[in-house]
């Protein structure tokens, strides 16, 4: 039992550290990708814009699943800052890739477009799982 208590009082503060840093890096991110877009998710989420909303909770899992692979194999918190920008990155791609296939997509997400949304949630999604894999490869 004192080896338990032990690993514990070593691993926690670690715990603590690396979730904490991933936890700031995931809303550091989604500012970022908020003031980056090209509308107000936030005050159209307010409205009632469901596409809106669809977009931003891609965004949000986008940036979160790559995240929380790399806290789970990092074993620095320097890894884990290392795949923040990447993240973040790659999910602003996958929103460019996604505008050019889909002409005029933000004002697709403002009119609240429900289909174009999916689409994008979905693209964010397929990013975010390939560069979970990338980071545990």
């Amino acid at each position: 039992m004192d080896a338990v208590i032990q690993s514990f009082l070593t691993g926690f503060p670690i715990l603590m550290l690396h979730s904490s840093v991933t936890l700031v890096i995931l809303a550091v991110a989604v500012f970022v990708y908020i003031k980056i877009t090209p509308y107000d998710e936030i005050a159209l989420i307010k409205a009632g814009n469901t596409a809106a909303a669809l977009s931003l909770a891609g965004a949000i899992i986008g940036f979160a699943v790559p995240l929380a692979f790399a806290m789970a194999s990092s074993v620095t918190v320097f890894e884990i800052l290392i795949w923040g920008p990447v993240t973040l990155f790659l999910q602003l791609v996958a929103y460019r890739i996604t505008d050019a296939l889909l002409s005029d997509l933000p004002k697709r997400i403002i009119d609240g477009q429900i289909g174009p949304a999916v689409l994008l949630v979905s693209v964010k999604i397929a990013v975010a799982a390939i560069n979970a894999a990338a980071v545990t490869g």
